[in-house]
């Protein structure tokens, strides 16, 4: 079979001796495994699956980065189950959403079915997909092998399972970055029979040269309301604030990427009853060496030194945010250079309080993606420290490349206090620049919205 062919040589290409890539190499051949199987099943006996039929609530499957409380990942999905709802009503919808942890989702998608999202989930997107009527692919880094292959291959195989029952396959708000030569060759086999809204011009070019339909998009989480602007006062106060202006820094961990499977390691950990401080988790991997750490301690007291001096000079105080329950440890770690003040994680705050207490800062300086985009309509000023191509995409979407720094900078921690420097000298120009970016995106949202009502009332017209 050309597949089968095409796949050795792409595996012979790519793995070489990198034990770790060949356990997403197995896994994108066991998710394009199931999507062909699915393909011959519906050929042979379509009836097995659910097909959606006038009158009946149109199902459709949302598949993300949920049940990890990463902020982002869940406004976005919020934002997309908002604008489904305004185009189709409540009475013509069904709405399911994939979840790592039902616990960690609890309330945040009130009326929509959360199901549990296997670690090995090929066989899972065969059968769930069957009992939809369509799938939208809804995480952001939704192609790319920054973070974890698992990840794209999950967006992927999903819509490529829909794809092949002939159904609603639609990716929303994407990015796509660089990816391996393998994952490339799989998207662009899977993904081509997709529409993908991407959230930049910069990810319709790449998914272009793989042959993947892409329509201009952007992010979902521009209209997101989070609770009130009180509500973030009094958490910031029940934190420790002070009341003086406010430095909001958001770190994360961007040297132990990218994340990958490794059952071996996984079935001897759990023989020995051991996790190292890599494991991320189930059976995947952080790859997290000795000159990642000593990388990471440099970053944090680039952040440190950058927020600190820059303190001082305003006379502020500085709180620390962790969007993502993962970014715990490098928060508690940058708290301890900065000495006490206020610490806020997902894992202890929902997304309704953390952006409101993110829309009540003075300055940002985040790498987290959503921390810059949450804030914005709030007018908050943010410089941008970088590991990938998300952050500069939206500095430059704001007409600000400047404020768009790289977390591997040699000078960090002098450029992040020259930049928030360079901020407040010129506030209300910043704050121009990112209120044009915002209206400029609002209306790029509705006009997503009319791509994704089009796509669906020609599949369903209901």
């Amino acid at each position: 079979m050309p597949l089968v062919s095409r796949w050795r040589k792409l595996l012979r290409a790519t793995l070489g001796s990198e034990r770790p890539a060949l356990t997403d190499a197995a896994l994108e051949a066991a998710m394009a495994s199931a999507i062909e199987a699915a393909r011959v099943r519906h050929a042979l006996d379509p009836e097995a699956e659910a097909e959606w039929r006038p009158g009946q609530a149109l199902r459709l499957l949302l598949v993300g980065y949920l049940g990890t409380r990463n902020t982002g990942a869940d406004v976005r999905v919020a934002e997309m189950i908002r604008q489904l709802r305004a185009i189709l009503s409540d009475e013509h919808l069904e709405l399911s959403v994939c979840t790592s942890d039902a616990r960690l989702s609890a309330g945040y998608f009130p009326g929509v079915r959360q199901v549990k999202l296997p670690d090995v989930y090929p066989p899972f997107l065969v059968r769930e997909v069957s009992r939809q009527h369509g799938v939208i692919a809804c995480e952001g880094s939704m192609f790319k092998s920054k973070f974890a292959n698992a990840l794209t291959t999950l967006m992927t195989g999903a819509l490529g399972v829909a794809s092949a029952q002939n159904k609603l396959s639609l990716g929303y708000g994407a990015e796509a970055g660089d990816m391996d030569p393998l994952l490339e060759a799989f998207v662009s086999r899977y993904a081509r029979e997709s529409l993908i809204v991407c959230r930049n011009e910069a990810s319709r070019d790449v998914l272009a040269r793989l042959g993947v339909p892409t329509a201009s998009g952007t992010d979902t989480a521009w209209t997101f309301e989070p609770a009130s602007a009180e509500e973030g006062e009094a958490t910031l106060r029940a934190a420790g604030w002070d009341g003086r202006r406010l430095l909001i820094v958001c770190p994360i961990n961007p040297f132990w990427w990218p994340v990958r499977p490794e059952p071996a390691r996984h079935l001897l950990d759990g023989l020995r009853g051991t996790r190292g401080s890599d494991h991320y988790r189930s059976l995947y991997y952080h790859r997290y060496g000795d000159a990642d750490q000593e990388r990471q301690e440099r970053y944090l007291d680039a952040l440190a030194e950058g927020a600190l001096g820059f303190a001082r000079e305003q006379g502020a105080a500085i709180a620390v945010v962790g969007m993502e329950r993962l970014d715990r440890a490098a928060c508690e770690a940058l708290r301890e250079r900065l000495g006490p003040g206020p610490l806020l994680v997902s894992d202890e705050h929902d997304m309704f309080r953390l952006v409101a207490a993110l829309r009540r800062a003075d300055w940002i300086v985040s790498s987290r993606y959503h921390a810059m985009v949450c804030s914005m309509p709030g007018g908050v000023p943010s410089l941008g420290v970088t590991m990938d191509e998300r952050i500069r995409n939206l500095c430059e979407q704001r007409g600000q490349p400047e404020l768009s720094l790289e977390v591997d900078d040699p000078d960090l921690g002098e450029r992040i206090w020259e930049g928030l420097r360079g901020i407040e000298a010129a506030r209300e120009e910043v704050q121009a620049g990112i209120a044009a970016c915002v209206a400029r995106e609002l209306v790029r949202m509705g006009e997503m919205g009319i791509v994704a009502e089009d796509r669906l009332l020609q599949r369903y017209p209901l």
